[in-house]
């Protein structure tokens, strides 16, 4: 009876650890920033808050990964642009798939979440590489009366492989009414995930978009694919020399 007991007590212990929300406290305490984006992308699919909402938190930060992250490069950018009025949160998504279905599962969470958290006036979505597809596409079809800002950041905005090919994707034409679109674009040649291909996917004309090309370095290191959003972080923040 004894070792039943024993047993069942670390089924409950791994159930809880394996169902354990991740927080923007924990990413400090680890100090790993490996660790801590294993942990990130350990997360089911779908929208979750980073930490504690409250009545002053008036602006929704979400982020939302490429393909095949790791995790790690969001654990500085979600980190530094939290404050007392910011509510930061991130989505997980099946990123093996079409954009359709995770456009369709956060406009579901979000639609959920703003009913639950009536203070929040302003939503900011930062999307990376796959991630910035995924955003920008969703801008199509936005509804809410709250002013939605959208950052393409390292995103292959004019498409690329079976996006394109199997997915139908193809850009929006221009920004939506209520809507704000900045697009971040590295360096082609210093960018891994673009420096092979023959021309530079993040370029595509969207009509009242904004659009910043990254430098070549950002603290000392070349400005590569998954840096830039730290960088971007930076510069929304004001901190970029």
């Amino acid at each position: 009876m004894r070792n039943i007991l024993y047993l069942f007590m670390i089924f409950l212990l791994v159930s809880c650890s394996e169902s354990e929300e991740v927080s923007l406290k924990e990413f400090k305490i680890i100090g790993n920033v490996f660790d801590s984006g294993k942990r990130l992308m350990s997360l089911p699919y779908g929208l979750h808050t980073l930490e504690e909402n409250n009545t002053m938190e008036k602006t929704l930060i979400i982020g939302v990964h490429g393909s095949n992250s790791r995790g790690y490069e969001w654990i500085y950018p979600l980190s530094s642009l939290d404050n007392s009025d910011k509510l930061v949160a991130f989505f997980r998504w099946d990123d093996s798939l079409c954009p359709g279905p995770g456009i369709q599962s956060l406009s579901k969470n979000l639609s959920d979440l703003l009913v639950e958290k009536p203070n929040i006036k302003k939503i900011i979505l930062l999307g990376h590489s796959y991630g910035g597809i995924l955003v920008t596409s969703f801008m199509q079809n936005w509804k809410e009366k709250l002013p939605l800002e959208i950052h393409a950041i390292a995103a292959p905005l004019k498409g690329m492989g079976p996006v394109s090919s199997m997915c139908g994707y193809e850009p929006p034409g221009a920004t939506q009414d209520n809507t704000s679109l900045h697009q971040w674009r590295t360096i082609k040649e210093l960018d891994g995930a673009f420096k092979d291909l023959d021309y530079d996917p993040q370029e595509t004309m969207i009509l009242n978009s904004k659009i910043t090309r990254l430098p070549e370095t950002y603290k000392g290191n070349k400005l590569g694919h998954n840096w830039s959003i730290s960088w971007v972080a930076d510069e929304l923040l004001g901190l970029n020399p």
